[in-house]
């Protein structure tokens, strides 16, 4: 006959165990992917929250010398995921995710002000539809070997308006420059055809306008999110509103 003791502490234990299993995140796994001009670092304050909450983040370091090597990077980073995951890109990366996403563990994809072009299409040519300020600014410079970057002098005008300055001129001298070409890249099998997608479009952005997104998350039928004064550096500057969306893509994916 069992114990009383045991019977009480039987069911106490179960009742634990279902409780975390409800606290647990239904997806664990979380790929971050960043644009041109920056690098993983920039994911620091959204990587803290989804860690502190319970998911496993990965980060990618695009080499950013060519969009082959960029998707290939990609590829990489999802291939040593250990189960289904979210895959999370900010600006030139939305490109790259699209292209590399087609991974069985990628159930869902999260675009923060980023390119989302569907097969046949490049950003380059998606961006002439809306173009933004910095298209119609002289602050992208080349290098003489077919490098891009942001002149310095600019670039917390037009990528980061809405962090400090000290910051923004720290991003600026980091920044990686990214080859030419690569915004030229034609997808030739959007991931976001057949999985489910997130669009955060900030308000304030300059380096893609506003509208492009809106646009792009209309024709994916993206769930959307804006987030009113950000500049298109929101993955730095607002970090508790990136992780809620990744968190809710991860919620209610399965």
């Amino acid at each position: 006959m069992l114990k009383p003791w045991f019977i009480i502490g039987s069911l106490l234990l179960s009742c634990f165990t279902v409780a975390a299993q409800k606290e647990a995140p239904q997806i664990r796994n979380i790929v971050l992917v960043h644009g041109a001009w920056a690098d993983g670092s920039g994911w620091k304050g959204v990587y803290d929250i989804l860690v502190k909450d319970g998911y496993k983040v990965s980060i990618v370091q695009e080499p950013e010398t060519s969009f082959k090597e960029d998707v290939a990077a990609t590829k990489r980073v999802i291939a040593q995921q250990d189960g289904p995951c979210i895959v999370v890109a900010h600006s030139y990366g939305g490109a790259v995710i699209t292209e590399a996403a087609n991974d069985p563990k990628v159930v869902a994809l999260v675009y923060i002000a980023a390119h989302m072009p569907d097969a046949g299409e490049s950003e380059a040519e998606d961006g002439k539809r809306f173009p933004s300020d910095l298209s119609k600014s002289t602050a992208i410079k080349k290098t003489t070997d077919g490098f891009t970057y942001l002149d310095p002098a600019q670039f917390h005008e037009y990528f980061a308006a809405d962090l400090p300055a000290e910051q923004a001129a720290f991003m600026a001298r980091s920044q990686v420059f990214n080859y030419a070409d690569n915004f030229s890249a034609v997808i030739t099998t959007p991931a976001w055809r057949s999985k489910p997608s997130w669009m955060l479009v900030p308000t304030k952005d300059r380096t893609i306008n506003p509208d492009l997104e809106r646009w792009y998350a209309g024709r994916a039928k993206s769930h959307v999110v804006e987030v009113s004064g950000a500049s298109h550096s929101v993955y730095v500057s607002r970090p508790k509103e990136i992780a809620t969306v990744i968190e809710d893509a991860a919620s209610h994916t399965r």
